[in-house]
């Protein structure tokens, strides 16, 4: 099949290629919005033919398939664009983290062997000094956005300029389920790495399947897309909060587009809870989602400040991915929004969508899982564990994953293993199966906190913090400790105007975590450091801890420290 046929041809005949997957629901719905954004409202057709300009020019500037072109782009349509035209000529774009610094950026542009860029005017600074020790780039293309920064990157051509001046056909070579998808994963811990997937696996992983309503009921051969697209003017509107360059927001992003569905954005990308309200009532949203308390915190601030400011009737769902929200979030979600659907949905870049339930009896509960013929919970010998054994082990998700890390073997070797006969992604997070089949996350196990002989994770510690009163946000790490190797630390942030120590914490917690679990020491801060995607920044706030009791008294006495805005790291 050439992915350049034209429009009339069979969708069956098109392989599970993201590319060709999309231009079978452009064929179906071409009239459908496809996107809103601050810049322009787009049409499934007008996406597509600004997606082959771009495809287009790239050939012409030597990107060839299966080279890598980076993303430093804020969400809007430019975004999705820039990935579909590499998709449409087999090269694979990268997503690069657009508040990174100069020397952040030199080793993204180099781990990646990055040989185009895509970029925002307003990072030009940053890029300029970055590109200065990577180069080889042979296309450098700047997307306007109402800035003029003082340095700016001189070889770089104007985008709208150059999708003017370029064919806006479908001719491309023949595609392949094959063909590569790379998602740069920041993580917790370490340098961010890519990871690498088959474009059929990460399409039923983590971009619907073919099933917009996620029942799962994914299509079985590509020609079935079509009929699982909605009609025009009828598909799910989703307001997408995350950054496209986090995964979560681009499989939003995709997942949508393959049911027909309407992609709708923040002006210039930028996080502003009461726009996000006001273009839910304006667009007539049914799906918000964001990224664990981070984002939907200050998004209850405003319907708690000003109830009945925004008409939400049409809005459907809550759900947040790339950070669980935590039980009082939760239940204050449900209070200010009845009979809205409020969910986490658990995955990871190695993984894709895993899913998200909650506990019996509990829905404000953590995320839990079910074993099922996917998923499943490897003790350290690879062997499942036994339901009610207790048997902490690592999370472990089989049949569409991917197929390595770019450019490290060791790390490939070590999370994408082979046993019981198939191949499974151990992205790290550690996790028990109750006696029903319930898989219990604990959370990352490389960020777990030995005291005592005992483990203790982040994750569970942080969601009894966040929800007590006066705690707006909360990341816990270990410091050092002579007596039990490491002790807990809360580094905390509280609401305006409240206060909090360590006895109000430690008494807080004592009917909700075992002893050991409660954090010894606590710094209070202006403000939580996270990531643009709302994950917690743990490097930061083990600095931050290490700096607030560096002239520690006794080991054993804990306390209280805070600091100053001007003094963080």
């Amino acid at each position: 099949m050439r992915a350049g046929a034209p429009s009339g041809r069979k969708a069956a005949d098109v392989e599970f290629n993201l590319a060709d997957l999309f231009e079978s629901v452009v064929d179906t719905v071409p009239g459908s919005t496809a996107m809103v954004t601050s810049e322009r409202r787009i049409s499934y057709a007008e996406l597509d033919e600004r997606s082959n300009r771009l495809a287009h020019h790239l050939i012409g500037a030597g990107i060839e398939p299966g080279d890598r072109v980076g993303i430093q782009l804020a969400n809007g349509s430019e975004y999705i664009e820039t990935m579909l035209a590499c998709f449409k000529i087999r090269a694979i774009p990268v997503n690069v983290n657009f508040r990174y610094v100069a020397s952040e950026l030199r080793y993204l542009f180099g781990d990646a062997g990055l040989v185009g860029l895509v970029f925002h005017r307003r990072f030009a600074p940053q890029i300029g000094e970055a590109l200065g020790a990577v180069g080889g780039m042979r296309a450098l293309l700047e997307v306007a956005d109402g800035e003029v920064p003082s340095d700016r990157v001189a070889s770089a051509g104007d985008y709208e300029a150059t999708l003017s001046a370029s064919d806006p056909g479908r001719r491309f070579d023949t595609r392949s389920a094959d063909d590569l998808y790379c998602v740069y994963t920041g993580g917790t811990t370490g340098m961010p790495k890519g990871v690498l997937w088959r474009h059929e696996d990460i399409f039923f992983a983590a971009m619907g399947g073919g099933d917009p309503f996620s029942f799962g009921n994914f299509i079985s051969e590509p020609g079935q897309l079509a009929s699982r697209v909605l009609p025009t003017g009828s598909g799910i509107k989703a307001l997408a909060i995350p950054p496209f360059m986090h995964a979560a927001g681009h499989w939003l992003a995709f997942s949508n587009m393959f049911g027909g569905g309407t992609i709708v954005t923040l002006p210039q990308g930028r996080f502003d809870p009461v726009e996000a309200w006001r273009l839910v009532e304006e667009e007539s949203v049914n799906a918000v989602v964001v990224v664990g308390d981070a984002i939907a915190r200050p998004l209850l601030d405003v319907l708690a400040a000003e109830p009945g400011r925004f008409d939400l009737s049409s809005l459907l769902a809550v759900g947040s991915g790339g950070a669980v929200l935590s039980p009082s979030t939760k239940r204050q979600l449900a209070e200010l929004l009845p009979g809205k659907i409020i969910a986490d949905l658990f995955g990871s870049s190695e993984t894709g969508q895993v899913g998200g339930q909650a506990p019996e009896g509990d829905p404000f509960g953590s995320p839990r899982l079910r074993v099922d013929e996917r998923t499943n919970v490897l003790d350290d010998g690879l062997h499942p564990v036994v339901p009610g054994s207790g048997t902490i082990g690592r999370l472990a998700r089989t049949g569409h994953v991917p197929v390595a890390y770019l450019g490290d073997p060791e790390k490939t070797a070590l999370t994408f293993v082979e046993a019981e006969g198939r191949r499974w992604s151990l992205p790290g997070d550690m996790a028990t199966v109750e006696e029903d089949g319930t898989i219990v996350i604990f959370g990352r196990g490389s960020l777990s906190i030995n005291t005592g002989g005992e483990k203790v994770f982040p994750d569970e510690v942080e969601s009894t913090l966040k929800s007590h009163d006066e705690v707006l946000d909360a990341i816990v790490v270990g410091l050092p400790d002579e007596r039990f190797g490491e002790k807990v630390c809360a580094v905390v942030q509280v609401r305006e105007g409240r206060s909090i120590d360590l006895e109000t914490v430690r008494e807080y917690c004592r009917d909700k975590l075992t002893g050991y679990k409660i954090p010894r020491s606590i710094v209070v801060v202006p403000e939580i450091t996270r990531s643009p995607s709302g994950k917690a920044d743990y490097p930061w706030a083990k600095r931050v801890a290490q700096a607030a009791f560096a002239e520690e008294a006794p080991m054993d006495s804990g306390e209280t420290r805070s600091i100053a805005g001007e003094d963080r790291p």
